[in-house]
């Protein structure tokens, strides 16, 4: 694709890890959906990519992409770009603020008691904390916006350290007007047919869906949320169901709720994420603090 005039290859790192996320999958919409983004929006940020090379790096097909000579030979150098640069804010980081850590956690997750024993043990560093929303823990890592995150699996994982911290059960979120709702406990058989919330991450999709259902028979299709609040307003009139942890919120997230717990079906891992290499020691003295405070015990 050849241009009159190229720009000065000055690149958007954002766009270029959206090119090695859709290298990765060879499909716009698997991409999309794995980067948060609606798929125009990410055959934009390709194009202007491209414009920017002055050269095409994918080949668009009625059954997806795939990479041309250019996009080849681009694909590794444009990996290395997003090392160095992740390196880059590491040291440059280490170096201009000394004793400086940021700890993410999801919501429902009660960081509170191992942030305030990293602040008593090490006093003269700064401990801040950030709100991560479920669908944002890996780039809020890779992107340094945090150096820890406590979250629930399943997310990408991809470059990152997991360590398990405990386990929550899962309960099922009714209206109080549905035939479930005063039940002390569930079963998977007991919603078999009522519609679940779907999500845009197939991963996460999967597991707070159960899908497949342990007889092999896919999950019947409720609406599709991105939004914690959408998803409880669905709830709440009636659209769908929805499997949660039972901790999320301390019980029923609104007064129209019940949440019922299910038996038979595997918990939920709560987990410390971390980058792979990371060498910012306060990190390594939370992961401690969090394996001694944080056990769900409090939820």
């Amino acid at each position: 694709m050849p241009i009159a005039h190229v720009a000065p290859a000055d690149f958007d790192l954002r766009v270029v890890r959206y090119f090695t996320v859709l290298a990765e999958h060879g499909n716009f919409r698997r991409a999309a959906a794995e980067l948060r983004l609606a798929q125009p929006s990410l055959s934009r940020q390709i194009q202007s990519l491209e414009k920017r090379l002055g050269v095409r790096l994918l080949d668009r097909t009625t059954r997806g992409c795939h990479l041309t000579d250019a996009g080849q030979a681009f694909l590794p150098q444009a990996k290395a770009l997003l090392r160095a640069a992740e390196l880059a804010a590491t040291t440059t980081r280490a170096a201009a603020v000394p004793g400086a850590v940021t700890i993410g956690y999801v919501g429902g997750i009660i960081i509170t008691a191992a942030v305030r024993e990293l602040r008593t043990s090490h006093p003269r560093a700064s401990v801040a904390t950030l709100h991560v929303d479920w669908s944002d823990v890996r780039t809020a890592l890779l992107d340094h916006r945090v150096d820890a995150v406590v979250a629930r699996e399943p997310f990408p994982a991809d470059r990152l350290q997991v360590t398990r911290l405990y386990q929550e059960r899962r309960v099922l979120l009714v209206p109080t007007t549905h035939r479930l709702a005063n039940k002390e406990s569930v079963t998977v058989d007991d919603f078999a047919g009522e519609p679940l919330i779907r999500y845009p991450d197939p991963a996460y999709d999967a597991f707070w869906r159960l899908d497949p259902r342990p007889d092999g028979h896919p999950a019947p299709d409720g609406p599709l949320v991105e939004a914690h609040a959408d998803k409880l307003e669905a709830i709440a009139g009636g659209q769908a169901l929805a499997l949660a942890p039972a901790a999320d919120g301390n019980g029923a997230p609104r007064r129209d709720l019940a949440a019922v717990p299910v038996r038979g079906i595997e918990p939920c891992n709560v987990v410390l994420a971390t980058r792979t290499r990371e060498h910012n020691c306060l990190v390594a003295a939370f992961l401690e603090t969090a394996r001694s405070h944080l056990t769900g015990r409090e939820a």
